[in-house]
């Protein structure tokens, strides 16, 4: 499975308050499987489970906060 990692910055604060990543589906194919995963402090990944949603050619991730992390998908 390939990842594609995000930091913190990657993040933009929408009009509810939460905070929102965007994906290409060209960069991370449909989103079927998609796995959020959050880097903790000792730099090991914990498996999250965050609001997803999918716009025309777009993927957005959804969490109360920005962090950093990756996303892990299929090829």
């Amino acid at each position: 499975m390939a990842h594609r990692n995000f930091k913190k910055e990657d993040f933009a604060r929408d009009e509810s308050g939460e905070y929102k990543i965007e994906f290409r589906k060209g960069n991370i194919g449909e989103g079927v499987d998609l796995i959020v995963e959050r880097q903790k402090e000792d730099g090991e990944y914990e498996n999250v489970q965050a609001e997803i949603h999918r716009h025309d050619e777009s993927i957005f991730i959804f969490w109360s906060e920005p962090f950093e992390g990756r996303v892990i998908y299929d090829e």
